[in-house]
């Protein structure tokens, strides 16, 4: 059974531990899971990570971090996660083609419509079965990140809080207009109450597909 799920969501909001907690739920069921994180999960998608979160390239410019994230995710979905879902496998993205438009797209102004070509060209169009939105308010998630050293804040993370307003209003945007992929979820609620959500929406979808087949 192959499965393509997402986690989207404004800084702070606790995604990557939700998806590793549903990544050892899934394998404790027998499933094989892949979890790769956006940018990266290739050898030349790190390196395209440590050139487009590195704080220290502050005059770069947005046309030029949307065409590095679309490379780096270009590499992924070619490299492993078609092949993956190809094997029968569940792929767990941390952040995918939505972020392009929260980020760049709402978060810096950039065209949507040409952001949506850019990526569909990138992905070769794959979509998400599923989406999660892990929402929080910017304060309460950017005071999360205040509990880490300054020092280790990368590019984005040391924007200004009216881009991650605009971030966050985007991602509740598109939820809103495609509720049949996205699963919004309260992110400031305890992390076991968020995490039996997730698995739940999950179940839901792995007994539906096999309903069907």
């Amino acid at each position: 059974m192959s499965l393509f799920i997402t986690f989207e969501g404004p800084e702070g909001s606790g995604k990557t531990t939700q998806l590793q907690a549903l990544r050892g739920y899934l394998e404790g069921q027998g499933f094989r899971v892949y979890a790769p994180r956006e940018p990266g999960g290739t050898r030349i998608g790190d390196l395209v990570r440590n050139i487009v979160l590195n704080p220290e390239y502050t005059e770069m410019q947005p046309a030029a971090e949307i065409l590095l994230f679309s490379a780096a995710r270009a590499q992924l979905v070619g490299q492993e996660i078609r092949p993956r879902l190809a094997q029968g496998q569940i792929v767990l993205c941390d952040r995918y083609a939505d972020s392009t438009l929260a980020y760049q797209g709402y978060g810096l102004g950039l065209d949507l419509q040409t952001l949506r070509v850019i990526t569909a060209f990138a992905t070769g169009g794959l979509q998400p079965d599923l989406t999660f939105l892990l929402d929080v308010p910017v304060e309460v998630g950017l005071a999360r990140k205040r509990g880490q050293d300054a020092n280790e804040w990368n590019r984005m993370e040391r924007r200004q809080r009216e881009y991650h307003e605009r971030v966050r209003a985007g991602y509740r945007e598109m939820a809103e207009a495609d509720p049949a992929r996205w699963c919004v979820l309260d992110a400031t609620r305890p992390f076991d109450d968020v995490q039996a959500a997730i698995r739940a929406e999950v179940n839901r979808l792995i007994s539906g597909l096999s309903e069907v087949r």
